[in-house]
Parts: C-alpha cells; sequence; structure tokens
C-alpha cells in the first residue's frame, strides 16, 4: 500500500504525519489513527498499511508537531527495559503537554483535512487509537458525532479519570459504535466497571474486553510488551466494526 508523507494545517501550524490507501485508486472511507506516546515511526506505517490494505484511507499525524517533525525524539529500533525509562522521560513532558483542548483543535483540523482528500468518500470516518490515542479517538468523536460512526482503542490510556472532562464522560456524546481492547492492567475493574455503567447509561453500543496475557503496548511490534496473539485479536474486533459502521472501499 502506498504511504504518503503529509503536512496538515492546524490552527497552530503544520503537522507532519503521513497517509496510507489501496493502491488501485477510487475513494475508501476514512480513518483517523492515533499514534502511541511513543510516535510515528515503521511500526505504525505496517499498521497503517495492512488498515489499507482492507480498503481505509488512514491519516497518521505526528501528535507531537509542536515540537518538530517526527521522530522528535530518537527512538530506539526495539524498546525495552533497559531503554524505556530514558525514553519515556523524554516523551512525557510531551504527552503532559498535549491538554484536550490542543488536542480537540488539532482533531477538527485532522478530520477537515482527512474528509477533504480525494482519495476519501463522502460518508461517516472512524478514529483508532492506541495508548495515549485511544483515549483521544474517544474524544473525537465526541467531540463530532455527526462525522465519526466508530472508535477503537487499544492498549488506551487516560480513559476513566477523576477529571470533569475524563473521555468516560463524553460517552453522552457519542453517536459511535465503539470497542476497547484492554492490556490486563489498563484498568481496574472498578474502573472498567465504570466505563461501562457511562456507555450503558448513555446508550454506546460498544465492546469492552481485557485481552488475556497482554501487557499495555501489546500491538506494538517494536517492543518488549508486543503479543502476536493480542494483535491479532485486535484485527479480529477492529476489522469487524470498521466494516459494519463505514463499509469497504
Amino acid at each position: 500500500m502506498p504511504i504518503k508523507t503529509l503536512q496538515i494545517p492546524t490552527p497552530d501550524g503544520l503537522a507532519d504525519g503521513f497517509a496510507a490507501f489501496p493502491e488501485h485508486g477510487g475513494q475508501h472511507p476514512g480513518v483517523l489513527l492515533y499514534m502511541d506516546a511513543i510516535g510515528l515511526r515503521p511500526v505504525l506505517e505496517e499498521t497503517a498499511r495492512e488498515l489499507a490494505g482492507h480498503g481505509y484511507y488512514v491519516l497518521v499525524p505526528n501528535l507531537f508537531y509542536r515540537y518538530g517533525p517526527a521522530p522528535v525524539v530518537e527512538v530506539p529500533g526495539f524498546i525495552g527495559q533497559e531503554n524505556r525509562v530514558e525514553l519515556f522521560g523524554q516523551l512525557m513532558p510531551m504527552v503532559d503537554a498535549l491538554t484536550p483542548e490542543l488536542a480537540l483543535r488539532d482533531a477538527g483540523a485532522y478530520l477537515a483535512f482527512l474528509t477533504s482528500q480525494p482519495e476519501v468518500g463522502a460518508g461517516p470516518v472512524g478514529t483508532v487509537g492506541y495508548c495515549m490515542g485511544g483515549g483521544l479517538a474517544m474524544r473525537t468523536a465526541a467531540a463530532h458525532p455527526e462525522l465519526v460512526a466508530a472508535v477503537a482503542g487499544f492498549h488506551p490510556g487516560g480513559l476513566v479519570t477523576d477529571a470533569p472532562d475524563s473521555p468516560h464522560r463524553l460517552a453522552a456524546k457519542l453517536t459511535a459504535e465503539v470497542h476497547f481492547g484492554l492490556a490486563e492492567h489498563d484498568l481496574t475493574p472498578e474502573g472498567i466497571a465504570e466505563l461501562g455503567r457511562a456507555l450503558d447509561a448513555a446508550g454506546v453500543d460498544y465492546s469492552c474486553e481485557v485481552y488475556p496475557g497482554t501487557l499495555h503496548g501489546f500491538t506494538m511490534a517494536d517492543t518488549a510488551a508486543f503479543s502476536p496473539a493480542g494483535m491479532q485479536r485486535h484485527w479480529e474486533r477492529l476489522l469487524p466494526l470498521l466494516g459494519r459502521t463505514l463499509g469497504k472501499g
């Protein structure tokens, strides 16, 4: 599948990123894919290519563009215990600085760019996120319910917090179908129950499951957390969700 590097206009400047889409031409349903905290790198290109191979135009922006183009920090080829602490020491200030207000300002720009691409057909789009991107996928769908028909978050972070604008508190604004695939310790049992109560009360069509034997980051093949079985289950949940809500390209 082709990969095209892009510059995405936002209210705060140009966000770099890339898109993957089917090579046979035509128009396809759009998917906004939110990166994990480690940022844009080959493993996300592979995920986007795989998704594009199933008939979708996949836009993957650099969420840290305010600090420079990706890679904003040097990312090792493999992330294990020996280099994880140092790497996240560089990344977490950028994660923390991406407030919900900034993220939603960006989200509107990303969606406007995605839906304006000639390869993207008319109709609803999906938001998919990994790690920090899971909460952002839900925030984006809640802010743009007229446009987003599918939300998926895998080993998501920050879904249930004490903040007044915690993503789970936005459930009533959703019109999308939702799936969350959790690693075993992503949320406490109490957090999972609170998330379920919020989604149930809002009447959201959703599924939320803990993928057995997984660690946070289980979809990322360049980390020690990678789980082939978890990644396979991720595809088994994500592709039918997008097929039901967006259709195939």
